[in-house]
């Protein structure tokens, strides 16, 4: 009879039991039931522990290098034929490299990754479609709904890792999609497909097999209910990129976030639009995510927000409305703790109190902002709700509150104005700290139709908007 452990899916880690904590990790809920692997006895092994000194130094010293003798350069890339995957990729596909990409069911990883190896293919690129969860008649009939019937893409229909890893020595394509990681299995292990186990060590060959023959392979993985990659936290730690698939399903718009990437920038974000014809890249992505009202609305605020390299002007909404004894702070696209932070600070140092009220904000087009540069527009936003009095329009602001009630200076703030003018706003309410300098002519030039607001402190801010 065979015997079987619990594993933990976030880690690794092993229990003789099932438990509801990983020991490990702390995880909850997260030990799932595998087949222990049985290892032969040998009556010849000897322990590390029990191994003489002399045994451990028979493998010969491998070499050093210090860096400065390393001959390193810049790395060549593919283009992928999608201007927004290859700005998230840093540029487009590195030889070698193994990228994982997840998100929500049917939210368009298998059709972006099929029409981006159609155009590779059509450069005169080899790629490989490995399809472990549809037919080839399926992938076929996607293919053609994309206008993609005469595509040469070969595909294989495999779950078993060792025929896809001698497919891939034989073909050697400079690109290979294995959709998806958590349908393979491996022969040197009984435990089923999905299991970390099976993820892990699949997803290690596979890598080794991407460094060895230059060839880049791409992971599509599933998700958590959570939005977390399902499987092992190791799986992200082995591949050089991770992607990640944001947007709501019912929404036509579609944002790949770089959460890790050895070869560009982390955060970066290309936004697409799904279309008959598959997904399109969106040349001006700041358009989706500003509402067009025909007169100013009490309760919203536009923020240049950056996301990568990119400068993105995006619409924070808020909506504050009596409440009962328990007022609700709900946010969208932004963290609810960091919400609940700011709502004390324009109490205690702007004298504006919202705790009998339900606070609800916003960002508009389902993107997701982290950065701390939100938090005066946010405030602005819940301030101009509150007093029912609309901000002017073509008005924008930017900025990180402290707890002190400071207003604390963004990044690359110059970016961030130069983006604003570019696209007609007048008026900035910015930290003191970003201000253009006045030797920087050019800068002065490209911002001539805009009227800066500098501030100090959030009373400063709100004071300078119930003058407008």
């Amino acid at each position: 009879m065979s015997k079987t452990h619990y594993t933990c899916q976030q880690c690794g880690g092993t229990a003789p039991r099932w438990l509801g904590k990983c020991p490990h990790c702390g995880a909850w809920n997260s030990l799932i039931e595998t087949v222990l692997e049985a290892t032969p006895a040998s009556k010849n092994r000897l322990s590390l522990a029990a191994a003489p000194a002399g045994l451990l130094g028979l493998a010969a010293a491998s070499e050093s290098t210090p860096i400065a003798e390393i001959q390193a350069s810049e790395v060549e890339r593919t283009p992928t034929g999608h201007e927004e995957l290859d700005r998230v990729l840093g540029g487009g596909v590195v030889a070698g490299a193994v990228v994982l990409i997840g998100g929500d069911p049917g939210i368009g990883k298998s059709t972006l990754l099929l029409q981006a190896l159609d155009a590779l293919q059509r450069q005169g690129q080899p790629t490989l479609y490995v399809s472990g969860e549809e037919s080839a008649a399926q992938v076929a009939l996607r293919a053609r709904r994309l206008g993609l019937a005469g595509s040469q893409v070969p595909v294989l229909v495999e779950i078993q890792l060792e025929q896809i890893l001698a497919t891939l020595e034989r073909t050697r394509p400079a690109v290979a999609v294995i959709d998806s990681i958590q349908t393979l299995y491996s022969n040197q292990l009984s435990s089923a497909p999905g299991s970390v186990s099976q993820v892990r060590e699949c997803a290690a060959h596979l890598t080794r097999a991407a460094k060895a023959s230059g060839s880049a392979i791409v992971l599509v993985g599933h998700v958590t209910k959570e939005g977390a990659l399902a499987g092992p936290r190791v799986l992200e730690h082995m591949v050089d990129t991770v992607l990640y698939f944001e947007g709501d399903t019912h929404s036509p718009y579609r944002l790949i976030r770089a959460v890790k990437n050895r070869f560009g920038a982390v955060n970066e974000i290309g936004v697409f639009a799904m279309t008959e014809r598959g997904l399109k890249g969106v040349s001006n992505p700041s358009a989706i995510f500003l509402s067009q009202h025909s007169q100013p609305v009490p309760g919203s605020c536009v923020l240049v927000t950056l996301e990568g390299t990119r400068p993105l002007l995006v619409e924070i909404q808020a909506l504050v409305d009596s409440g009962g004894p328990s007022p609700r702070r709900l946010s969208v696209g932004l963290e609810r703790e960091r919400l609940a932070m700011l709502l004390a600070v324009l109490h205690r140092h702007a004298g504006v109190s919202c705790m009998d009220q339900d606070v609800f904000v916003n960002a508009v087009g389902g993107v997701r902002i982290s950065e701390p540069a939100a938090d005066l527009a946010v405030l602005l936003a819940i301030a101009s709700s509150l007093r029912n009095r609309a901000l002017p329009q073509g008005f924008l602001a930017f900025g990180e509150v402290g707890l002190a009630g400071e207003v604390r200076p963004a990044p690359r703030g110059q970016e961030r104005l130069r983006e604003a003018a570019k696209l007609g706003f007048k008026a900035a309410l910015l930290p003191q700290a970003n201000m253009p300098k006045k030797s920087d002519a050019a800068l002065h030039k490209a911002l001539a139709g805009m009227t800066l607001h500098p501030v100090e402190r959030i009373e400063d801010a709100l004071e300078l908007a119930r003058g407008f």
